[in-house]
């Protein structure tokens, strides 16, 4: 449960995107009586929550925006020493059996990815996870251009999947967005379809977006 309550508008987010930027992560942890990680080996989405709770995001697992009410969605990237980000950015899990029929404007790539709140984070190795600040946040949606180019990733990806052929997807393929397992171990199955269109076991796979796009997107603000 947030300690605090969501957002009632966008400018009443931006100003709590604002309170937050330069603050270190033990700040924002001390303010919430939360211990801080050592590292983040076990603890990969300790940051993301810390954030969610002090900005008061309300979707928690939810295939909705995080701030569902402003339809806007919360993405932390962490950047490495050079200011580039250093990991590709997850979106969300991809369908691989409630895909029939599933339009661009209806998936989840598009309402998670049509308004996100962009949050930088500190995270080079040499910096202690509690001494990690927060950077400038800002809101940001595609532009036109941006948005075909997703849509044609996202066709080309729903395609492979409705013929089966989820298992012939690598991390190559994909403009900006990428399908990779998502899953904590090889062990952890889900359903999907085969070749032979009968179900079949196979690994989860999420949507990421690149580091390419989203260095783009980080030059394009602050430049």
């Amino acid at each position: 449960m947030s300690k605090y309550p969501k957002p009632e508008t966008e400018t009443e987010l931006k100003s709590r995107v604002i309170e937050l930027s330069g603050k270190s992560l033990s700040q924002l942890a001390d303010e919430i009586h939360w211990p801080v990680p050592e590292n983040l080996k076990h603890d990969k989405g300790w940051i993301g929550q810390l954030i969610e709770v002090h900005l008061g995001a309300s979707a928690g697992n939810l295939s909705e925006p995080d701030f569902q009410n402003l339809g806007i969605e919360l993405k932390t990237i962490p950047l490495n020493a050079n200011h580039k980000p250093k990991e590709t950015t997850f979106v969300c899990v991809v369908p691989l059996l409630s895909h029939i029929g599933l339009s661009w404007e209806d998936s989840c790539v598009f309402h998670k990815l049509s308004r996100v709140l962009w949050l930088p984070i500190e995270a080079a190795p040499s910096i202690p996870v509690a001494e990690r600040k927060v950077g400038q946040g800002f809101i940001w949606s595609p532009s036109e251009q941006e948005m075909q180019e997703l849509k044609d990733d996202w066709e080309e990806f729903m395609e492979l999947i409705s013929l089966g052929q989820v298992e012939t997807i690598t991390a190559h393929l994909g403009e900006h967005l990428q399908i990779r397992p998502k899953a904590a171990n090889a062990s952890v199955v889900t359903t999907g379809i085969g070749q032979d269109g009968l179900r079949k076991q196979t690994l989860p796979r999420g949507f990421y977006l690149r580091t390419s796009f989203t260095a783009q997107i980080l030059q394009s603000q602050f430049n």
